[in-house]
């Protein structure tokens, strides 16, 4: 992975205004984590805290995705997160189709080309439907293998905003779907990779690392 030509997509995409998203939010939201991960989790797009503060699952999602990557020996800074689109949508509403494709035909496609992760974990309906199951549902798709474009094996899982949407007993059995589904990530990136450290010492705060923008 050359670290240099990540850079440079990152100064474009901070400069990018192709699309009317980037009217209604502060400034694109790249991607967090580290470079070289074998493993990369991909999510929708950045709503309201993720914005404020320029990193992808932070707020209230990313919060619980923290949770259960460290419940499977997984940490925020040794793995890659990023998203499908870079920008807000106004009032957090899920992006559609049309925004997903043109957003990540720029910028994601890019970064999987320059990352070469071994595992892509989906997050949420709209990660399956760009990377490769336009037509799947999430609640049928979750748990099962399929290819990306550009040939890596690839894994969807809920996404955490879904997860808090939930309550009782359907919230505990979706939160266990999500633990196996990442376990079986990990487990993947192993086969070929059997000495990387997935995970630090203790959890990561990203709001020691970052600061809310004005």
């Amino acid at each position: 992975m050359d670290s240099t030509e990540l850079d440079a997509l990152e100064t474009q995409l901070n400069s990018c205004h192709d699309c009317p998203l980037r009217d209604g939010c502060q400034s694109p939201v790249g991607w967090f984590g580290n470079p070289h991960s074998p493993i990369m989790f991909v999510g929708e797009g950045p709503g309201g805290v993720e914005d404020d503060y320029g990193c992808p699952l932070i707020g209230p999602s990313g919060q619980l995705l923290d949770k259960a990557l460290w419940s499977t020996n997984m940490t925020r800074d040794l793995v890659l997160t990023t998203n499908v689109v870079k920008c807000r949508p106004k009032g957090n509403r899920t992006p559609t189709i049309e925004e997903g494709r043109f957003c990540a035909e720029r910028w994601l496609d890019k970064e999987i080309e320059i990352i070469k992760p071994k595992v892509i974990v989906a997050l949420g309906s709209v990660a399956l439907h760009y990377l490769g199951k336009p037509d799947d549902k999430i609640t049928r798709t979750r748990g099962t293998w399929f290819k990306t474009k550009q040939g890596i094996d690839c894994i969807a899982t809920f996404h955490p905003s879904y997860l808090l949407r939930l309550a009782g007993h359907d919230q505990v059995t979706a939160k266990w779907h999500v633990f196996y589904d990442l376990e079986k990530a990990r487990a993947k990136v192993l086969e070929s990779l059997p000495d990387y450290k997935f995970c630090s010492d203790k959890p990561l705060n990203l709001f020691e690392l970052f600061k809310k923008r004005s």
